[in-house]
């Protein structure tokens, strides 16, 4: 949490240079206090006793990611609450929660309205965010099995200096590829400062946008297909490229998942191509697939409404194991296909032996790692049966909440092309923003946590 603390008050510098240089004087006091405090609770909590991460057991190390998913928004919605825009305490802490959480949704009306400071802030607290996911996914790689854990390193289970390595290795990717982003936003003509707050949606597959609509920030094919791609970065895993780069036949388990998500794009880009091109540009519906599938989110508003379910079902199966996007994971729900489909099979054809095996790995899908996959859509359904519900009963339409619950455990925002463009959050009662704020951040721990937190507190031996 230190780390992030710094980043925090890193990036409160840069706004107040920011505030300065473009003369946003009524910014610069927000900023400051907000640097002042993150860098003096930064440095207080340095001096407490460090521990070893790899000491503490899967529950602690659970409790740890969920506190910093509790605590450090409330520092990004600092700047909320003084800011000039007269921001209540719970709509600071849901916007900063939304941000930080990579989801998007916001209770700011027009973006126009308020300051590009702010702006920036919105970008940079999704790009915190999904360093944060990516840091909580190495500290819980213990929960997951044996193959997801082969596409990030050979350790089964990581000691503190393993743990030191690979979180430097995701520091500086994680960076580089933010950069690459930016720059190639800005050779295709989009401006500086929108191609800044891009950038950190992107690579964080946040929703935050430096504008009320995508389309007034894209004007032609080309902006829209090049986006569409860099979409796709935080889809595949953060080591995709750095993988393909040190490439070695003995480690091919690494590339293993980023190959099959990589077919699994190109299937579905030639099906929506070939079924669904007849009245629009492919164009806007590219953007949606890449959109949805990276869980993003954001989309053009020329898209079709009777294309809604299918984005609602690329954002529930999501992408890689070790990518800033949310979901199942499509490894898993290919690996449960393919489970179900071999015992039906098999009780076809009792003598024939059918493998459990994803293409590329070397080991098959054991039983155990079955029943994880199967009790994370098992949570997931729980989940959303509970936030639907909560939500239609607090005065939302079904199948808006139904929509909505969808997205906020997938950590998507609303768009066009879920039919919910212009949901308003901000006259939303105080109970729905509260649990639209738990499930937001269910959404972003590995929902196997979920019951591993449950089980604790429920049988106590």
């Amino acid at each position: 949490m230190v780390f992030f603390l710094i980043i925090l008050s890193f990036f409160s510098f840069l706004n107040i240079i920011y505030s300065y240089y473009f003369d946003i004087t009524l910014s610069v006091n927000t900023y400051t206090i907000t640097f002042f405090i993150t860098l003096l609770i930064g440095f207080i909590l340095i001096f407490f006793k460090k521990f070893d991460f790899s000491e503490l057991k899967v529950f602690d190390k659970i409790l740890v990611v969920l506190s910093g998913y509790l605590f450090l928004p409330f520092f990004i919605a600092i700047p909320y609450y003084l800011s000039i825009h007269n921001i209540s305490i719970l709509n600071c802490y849901f916007e900063a929660i939304s941000g930080f959480t990579s989801t998007g949704f916001t209770i700011i009306e027009n973006i126009k309205q308020i300051d590009p400071s702010l702006v920036i802030w919105r970008s940079t607290s999704q790009w915190i965010g999904g360093l944060y996911f990516l840091f909580s996914i190495l500290l819980l790689i213990d929960i997951f099995d044996e193959n997801l854990k082969k596409s990030l390193t050979n350790f089964l289970s990581l000691n503190s200096k393993e743990v030191i390595r690979q979180a430097f290795k995701i520091i500086v990717i994680y960076i580089s590829l933010t950069i690459i982003i930016f720059f190639i936003l800005s050779i295709i003509n989009i401006r500086t400062f929108d191609s800044f707050n891009l950038s950190m949606t992107l690579i964080s597959s946040g929703g935050f946008m430096p504008a009320n609509s995508i389309d007034a920030i894209l004007e032609n094919d080309i902006q829209k297909v090049t986006i569409s791609i860099l979409m796709l970065v935080s889809f595949f895993s953060l080591f995709f490229i750095y993988n393909l780069i040190t490439f070695n036949k003995n480690n091919l388990n690494y590339l293993s998942e980023d190959f099959n998500l990589l077919i699994y794009i190109l299937v579905l880009i030639s099906l929506f191509f070939v079924l669904f091109n007849n009245e629009q540009n492919f164009s806007n519906i590219l953007l949606s697939i890449s959109s949805s599938v990276s869980n993003i989110g954001i989309s053009s508003n020329n898209i079709s409404s009777n294309l809604s379910f299918l984005f609602l079902i690329l954002v529930i199966i999501g992408g890689s194991f070790f990518s800033t996007s949310s979901g199942l994971r499509f490894v898993k729900v290919l690996s449960l296909i393919r489970y179900s489909l071999n015992n039906l099979l098999s009780h076809a054809n009792p003598n024939q032996v059918y493998l459990n095996k994803i293409s590329l790995l070397n080991t098959n899908t054991n039983i155990t790692d079955i029943n994880k996959y199967f009790l994370a859509i098992l949570i997931f359904i729980l989940s959303l049966f509970t936030i639907t519900f909560l939500l239609t009963i607090s005065g939302i339409e079904f199948e808006n909440s139904f929509r909505i619950g969808i997205l906020t455990i997938m950590n998507t925002v609303n768009s066009e092309m879920y039919q919910l463009p212009n949901f308003d959050f901000f006259n939303l009662n105080g109970f729905s923003k509260i649990f639209l704020i738990l499930f937001m951040i269910i959404g972003r721990l590995e929902l196997l946590s979920i019951l591993i937190l449950f089980k604790k507190f429920l049988f106590k031996n």
